[in-house]
């Protein structure tokens, strides 16, 4: 039997095969355009799933120079014969679900088509009140969240608290479940935050208002996509976030409060991991990062404030400045390496235009000690320094290339050193926000 590369899945008979099955995954510490990605795969995609997360997300995308911006719906919705899935391991919060899909149906955009897990749990407004006054109360110790909710409505999961999608059909339930929430939190709010109570009934009467309206789009969304990978069909599932924000292998605490790796595409979707076939990792050309927690290469001077200005490092969905800095290989390559990434495709190439010189980050120096692979500790990887080798830059305007050919040199061996580091290929290169601008080496599908 010939010896199987990476990536390629084995039937029982021992022949390669196809599995239509494709994950886009964040490799920094999320922005790193995933929904470029997604995108530009979305006129040969029949599915496009979010599997994690909720609105604390956000995708930019360009299309014929109109830009939208996406915070819950997948990206593929805005792709023709594409149909838009959020899975099991998605909250939602129904007032940023419906003013999205207004939002874009005032723009000529058909969401009719999207599919809604009815195990996807609820972003309820109680939620999103002890977000915001949690973080408050932390201070200094706070971990950098949205404020949207996202992290209380997985604490209530886990704790089998939680409302889901399903529970809007059953009035009493749906009440019940509130009441007993708002039993705790309430005490929470007023002996220890000194804030109001909040009211069960107010808060069921606006989530079950939205009950008529999601219905037509509630489906078992596991049904429905493991019968679209046995016709054949090209599943995408898209991350939000990214690995270093993963609840269990990224920067803890400063994380979320799901599981945005590769893995999480099955668990949030309800789809085996054997019906995957590729895994794209999706990195900066550089770095970046929101909120609080170690960044190695972040760059606090006028160097970080070119590459945020020159880049556009502004939350698509909280306008806040995103710390910047040098492209880190040993963060990428950890992602690779848990979640089995098969291609990397590098954003935002375009961005580093104009610097004479490009370092990147080789190694980290912990007290003395050198590290080439991330430190497990948490404490070692807040110490560590990086240890830079430099590349030369390139002035040429870059954001007409279509062929890696049309790169100066320079840019090519800038692109061919990250691919050496991170021991991954890269198949792809965004070189602008445009979904024309963009170099392909391997095909992604």
């Amino acid at each position: 039997m010939t010896p199987l590369r990476r990536g390629e899945p084995l039937t029982w008979e021992g022949r390669r095969t196809h599995v239509p099955g494709i994950i886009i995954n964040g490799a920094q510490w999320g922005d790193e355009g995933k929904g470029k990605v997604t995108d530009r795969l979305g006129d040969r995609v029949d599915f496009c799933v979010r599997y994690s997360g909720g609105n604390n997300a956000g995708h930019t995308i360009v299309v014929n120079g109109e830009r939208y911006a996406l915070h819950l719906l997948p990206s593929g919705t805005l792709n023709e014969g594409c149909r838009p899935v959020l899975g099991n391991g998605v909250v939602i919060d129904l007032d940023v679900l419906f003013t999205e899909i207004d939002d874009l149906a005032a723009r000529g955009v058909d969401t009719s088509g999207l599919m809604i897990s009815a195990n996807a749990h609820i972003i309820a407004e109680y939620h999103k009140t002890i977000d915001k006054v949690t973080e408050r109360f932390l201070g200094k110790a706070k971990i950098g969240t949205t404020g949207r909710g996202v992290g209380p409505a997985y604490s209530d999961k886990v704790n089998r608290i939680g409302i889901r999608i399903q529970d809007l059909f059953d009035e009493s339930i749906l009440r019940r479940k509130v009441e007993a929430a708002l039993e705790q939190k309430n005490h929470l709010l007023v002996k220890v935050y000194n804030r109001r109570a909040l009211e069960a009934d107010e808060i069921a009467d606006h989530l079950l208002s939205y009950a008529d309206r999601i219905r037509p789009h509630v489906v078992d969304t596991s049904i429905v996509l493991n019968e679209a990978l046995d016709q054949g069909k090209v599943v995408l599932f898209e991350g939000a976030q990214a690995h270093h924000l993963d609840v269990d292998h990224g920067t803890y605490p400063y994380v979320t409060s799901s599981n945005p790796v590769a893995a999480g595409a099955c668990v949030g979707s309800g789809v085996g991991p054997t019906r995957v076939d590729r895994i794209v990792g999706v990195a900066k050309a550089y770095t970046t990062r929101v909120g609080e927690g170690p960044f190695p290469t972040e760059l606090n001077d006028e160097r970080g404030e070119k590459l945020r200005n020159d880049g556009g490092e502004f939350g698509t969905t909280t306008g806040r400045p995103r710390r910047c800095g040098w492209f880190d290989p040993l963060v990428v390559e950890a992602a690779a390496r848990v979640s089995g990434f098969t291609d990397i495709f590098l954003t935002k190439l375009d961005t580093l235009t104009g610097w004479e010189k490009i370092p990147i980050c080789v190694g980290y120096d912990v007290n003395g000690e050198r590290f080439d692979k991330l430190p497990y500790s948490q404490t070692a990887f807040h110490h560590a320094k990086p240890i830079y080798e430099e590349v030369e830059g390139w002035t040429e305007d870059i954001s007409g290339a279509r062929q890696f050919s049309d790169f100066p040199a320079t840019t090519q061996a800038y692109v061919k050193r990250l691919e050496e580091l991170i021991g991954t290929r890269i198949s792809g290169i965004g070189v602008g926000p445009g979904r024309e601008q963009t170099v392909m080496i391997n095909d992604l599908l």
